[in-house]
């Protein structure tokens, strides 16, 4: 019952910190510092703090279903349109395309690297610097971009350079954990021009792909051989995650509507110091 509680509590951190622009891999260094899971491996943890997004990702399709499917299988949803491309919504096909010229620099990247970057750099000291750092970054472009006027205001404004521009801000946070994904690409797009509610959009259906890809990337490595705890654990915290996310993604799009990022750039740098500050007195 404890390893159950406890992964409810990871499932809570992950729904909060996947979509705020605040660092999950920062959030979750901490949790399982203060409250590990026994009994289970140190492979099953690698992979569970990563495949619990998948809960996360759920939430995002559940809540832009109608922007993201880009099939119309009603004849309202197709109006006037005959033919096979009828069944298809360009626009939002359009945008899938662009969505997957983002994930190229992370894909690629994070395929060959990926357990290159987690032994150099997937530690305290390094995730609580990359914190620090893109909380000043946040804190930087907002004031860069005070009064200027917004380039892209619709996801069809994305060009097809715009998309790969992010995805190589997207490309840092794969290289550095505690960057932030959400972070990551939602400073680089606000600075080529794309205003905040848009930014964070695409940030989230940016995520659908490359953390279905991440998660089955884990789970390869890690293999399907699962204990029924590990089983059991798996699953709490992946609809635990899915749950809370569900209100805060509510909550971040009706925030950014009025407010900036600063607030989490100074969150960041504040976590960023009480881990370097928790883990030196730990050594």
């Amino acid at each position: 019952m404890i390893e159950i509680i406890k992964a409810i509590v990871y499932g809570i951190v992950e729904g909060i910190t996947e979509w705020l622009p605040i660092s999950s891999t920062g959030h979750l260094i901490l949790v399982e510092e203060l409250i590990p899971f026994g009994n289970v491996s140190e492979d099953f943890f690698g992979m569970f703090d990563v495949v619990i997004q998948l809960g996360a990702i759920l939430a995002v399709v559940v809540l832009f279903w109608e922007k993201i499917w880009p099939f119309a299988l009603t004849s309202k949803e197709r109006g006037d349109s005959k033919g096979v491309l009828s069944f298809v919504k360009m626009d939002i096909m359009k945008l899938w395309f662009r969505i997957l010229v983002s994930c190229v620099p992370a894909a690629v990247i994070g395929v060959l690297f990926d357990d290159v970057f987690d032994a150099l750099f997937y530690n305290p000291v390094c995730v609580a610097l990359a914190l620090i750092v893109f909380g000043v970054a946040f804190l930087v472009v907002e004031n860069w971009n005070k009064g200027r006027n917004s380039k892209i205001n619709s996801l069809g404004e994305i060009t097809y350079q715009t998309a790969l521009l992010i995805g190589v801000f997207q490309l840092l946070a794969a290289v550095f954990p505690g960057t932030s994904r959400s972070g990551a690409t939602i400073v680089g797009a606000l600075l080529i021009g794309v205003s905040r509610t848009i930014a964070a959009e695409y940030t989230f259906f940016l995520a659908i792909p490359v953390m279905f890809g991440a998660s089955l990337l884990k789970i390869v490595k890690f293999g399907f051989d699962f204990t029924s705890m590990e089983l059991l654990l798996l699953i709490v915290g992946t609809v635990v995650s899915f749950v809370v996310s569900l209100f805060v993604l509510r909550f971040l799009m009706n925030y950014i509507k009025k407010h900036d990022f600063k607030v989490f750039g100074w969150y960041r740098i504040a976590l960023g110091l009480v881990v370097l500050g928790y883990f030196g007195l730990s050594a």
